[in-house]
């Protein structure tokens, strides 16, 4: 069934076609130095050549195929474009493997299954490191399910250019309508009757273009819609490409952005009624999250013209010169451990808010960085007094732009939380636009995370407000780690939180596994507080609310063990930061270590371990650690002598190392004395 598809593929390329780099295969002539990865199961050649598969009758028994390119060096910014079929279910994904790096970056995924092929498109950013590309095919079990790889392209530029002359159209995809859409135009097979333009490409009419026209219009405001592929790379510079436009009684041309949760935003229309010859158009993106770009056409009559579209190009320089660079939010961001960082007070209400730090122990959380350093604490005993308002002003913003704030709360001991803390939006005058965000009931001494999307044409600045009406209702309110992204929050999360080597278990173990070889019970996946009293935690370390691993002492006995294990790491000679948190409270707390499991080694290496009960917060570890071989992360957890002996690990990193970079936090080394230390 699929060599009906491979025909379609057959089309010649024009002389303008795209020059092909490295790594680029038809699978015409073999397999242009990719190779089945022997771990898992084999990638098969047709017999006729033409494409290569993962087929479901060779993979059950390991699950996934993977296919490995050659290693490649690509120091300019690159597209590959990939031709694919999935028939019956299956997944197809494509990881980046940079060199000497214990980790894949994955890049692209689809699941999408089709009765023909597809386009998939991958920005490659300019690196000058050598890396090698991953296709990993996992078709569904059962028998009819594939995965097949047709062509793989990858050509110089970004993946938003196209100039329309490769039969796939450069991934460029058409929204369907029965009465308008956009149409390949040009060749010497046109209709000689017709009044559309030659090519702008060639500047004849053997090149191709992409247009739509009003003949087949039936009713008011049909639109067509022509959208490039998902860029996988945030984007910032200039967007060109060349138009004509016939009117004749009307239609509407506009060029949007959509994101990922189908939001536009308008980036151009036109000021001129109509134009005999290709017009050129240029305009800025300032993408900090993935878009597609779209192409948006509406008619109200069948006498409506045409709109024609070609040679899509981008830069990374900005076309406008008045254009300001891509804004860095980093600035709003602080962990408050060396000072308010860009945060101040209004000087008229004195110090309500006030940088505090706990020693770790079992009566009161520490801050939500390190369980060791430094946080804000508003309506302490020091500054309260009733009737304050304690306001915290953070920096300016430039208005215009959607920004993603998250920060932690904590709550303790307040009667009434009603105005324990609020967030507004002001202007650069000082004055409120709006309430954003305000507290509600809350668990107490649990470190709480919260997400807020906000969009002012403006200047702006976040303001954090915590107002004590009467001494005896109000309590002390936490804040801690605030971070300030561009886009929407639902956005910058899926994007975070799909990097390598990070596991918050928000959603699944991300493939840890138990070592079921010598332990007598489990690592249990589990979200709010746990089971026992007086021990463990009362919420993850990640929002507050999510998952996070423990140990159930209850149901073991004193000296049994559980051993998570990492997935496998290729290893390197580089260095390696492992960030982890952990949570060990209780009078009966056992141990806690981590181990360095070699492949085919005898022994594992204890590279950390702590003993005992630590505090009722959650604490932060940073450990080093080097290894060139394939390799194993195992955590250790033993039960102590009473049931109190819960254990808990949450948010675990790994990085290149070493670990003490600037801006880490080493949480062993005590306290600094110009730590203001406060017991609340």
């Amino acid at each position: 069934m699929l060599l009906l598809y491979v025909l379609g593929l057959q089309v010649l390329w024009t002389a303008r076609a795209q020059p092909l780099l490295p790594g680029s295969c038809s699978f015409e002539q073999g397999t242009c130095g990719y190779s089945s990865d022997p771990a898992y199961a084999k990638w098969t050649t047709n017999a006729e050549g033409r494409f290569i598969v993962a087929d479901s009758a060779y993979v059950s028994w390991a699950g996934k195929a993977v296919l490995v390119s050659p290693e490649l060096k690509l120091p300019e910014w690159s597209c590959l474009r990939l031709v694919y079929q999935i028939t019956g279910s299956g997944m197809l994904q494509l990881d980046l493997q940079p060199e000497d790096e214990n980790f894949d970056y994955m890049l692209w995924t689809s699941s999408k299954p089709s009765d023909s092929w597809l386009i998939g498109s991958v920005d490659l950013r300019n690196t000058s490191a050598s890396y090698k590309i991953l296709m990993e095919g996992r078709p569904g079990k059962g028998v009819g399910n594939s995965v097949a790889i047709f062509e793989i392209h990858i050509v110089p530029g970004y993946c938003v250019e196209c100039n329309f002359e490769e039969h796939h159209l450069c991934g460029y995809s058409n929204q369907w309508n029965p009465n308008v859409n956009w149409y390949v135009g040009g060749s010497i097979a046109r209709d000689p009757q017709s009044n559309l333009p030659d090519d702008h490409t060639m500047n004849n009419e053997r090149g191709h273009y992409m247009y739509v026209d009003s003949v087949y219009v039936k009713k008011f405001q049909e639109v067509a819609k022509l959208s490039s592929p998902m860029t996988t790379t945030p984007l910032a510079g200039c967007l060109s490409f060349y138009y004509q436009r016939d009117q004749e009684r009307g239609n509407i041309f506009s060029v949007f952005t959509k994101d990922q949760l189908g939001h536009y935003e308008e980036l151009w229309r036109p000021e001129v009624y109509a134009t005999s010859t290709w017009k050129q158009v240029q305009v800025d993106i300032k993408a900090a999250h993935p878009i597609e770009v779209v192409f948006e056409v509406a008619f109200n009559s069948p006498r409506g013209g045409y709109v024609a579209l070609d040679d899509i190009s981008f830069s990374p320089e900005f076309c406008n010169t008045e254009t300001e660079p891509t804004f860095d939010p980093s600035i709003a961001n602080c962990d408050f451990e060396d000072g308010f960082c860009q945060y101040y007070q209004e000087r008229v209400e004195g110090s309500v808010w006030s940088s505090v730090s706990v020693k770790p122990n079992v009566y009161r959380i520490g801050d939500h960085t390190t369980g060791s350093g430094s946080f804000l604490l508003a309506n302490t005993r020091f500054t309260s007094r009733p009737g304050y308002v304690g306001r915290l002003h953070g920096p300016i913003l430039p208005g215009n732009l959607k920004y993603c704030l998250r920060f932690y709360y904590a709550l303790h001991g307040f009667r009434k939380i009603d105005n324990a803390l609020a967030i507004y939006i002001y202007d650069d005058n000082n004055v409120a636009q709006e309430k954003v965000w305000s507290l509600s009931e809350s668990t107490r001494d649990v470190w709480t995370e919260v997400e807020i999307t906000f969009h002012k044409p403006m200047p702006t600045k976040v303001v954090f407000v915590s107002i004590c009406k009467n001494f005896w209702d109000c309590g002390l309110v936490a804040l801690d780690d605030i971070t300030m992204n561009l886009g929407d929050c639902r956005v910058t999360a899926g994007m975070t939180r799909s990097l390598p080597g990070q596991c918050d278990f928000e959603v699944g173990d991300c493939g840890y596994t138990q070592d079921k070889e010598d332990d007598m019970r489990d690592w249990v996946r589990i979200r709010g507080h746990t089971p026992t009293s007086y021990t463990g935690p009362k919420g993850d370390h990640t929002t507050g609310v999510g998952y996070f691993m423990y140990i159930e002492a209850s149901h073991m006995l004193p000296g049994h063990s559980a051993r998570l294990l990492s997935t496998e790491l290729r290893g390197s000679g580089s260095p390696l930061c492992l960030l982890f948190h952990y949570h060990m409270y209780g009078s009966g707390t056992g141990l806690l270590s981590l181990y360095l499991r070699r492949d085919g080694g005898d022994r594992d290496t204890l590279l950390w371990r702590r003993h005992g009960e630590q505090s009722i917060t959650w604490m932060k570890a940073m450990v080093d650690y080097t290894c060139e071989n394939r390799h194993q992360i195992v955590f250790e957890a033993i039960r102590g002598p009473s049931i109190r002996s819960d254990i808990a690990i949450d948010d675990i990193v790994f990085k290149k190392g070493p670990c003490k970079d600037p801006g880490d936090s080493d949480p062993y080394s005590g306290f600094s004395e110009n730590f203001n230390e406060i017991e609340y």
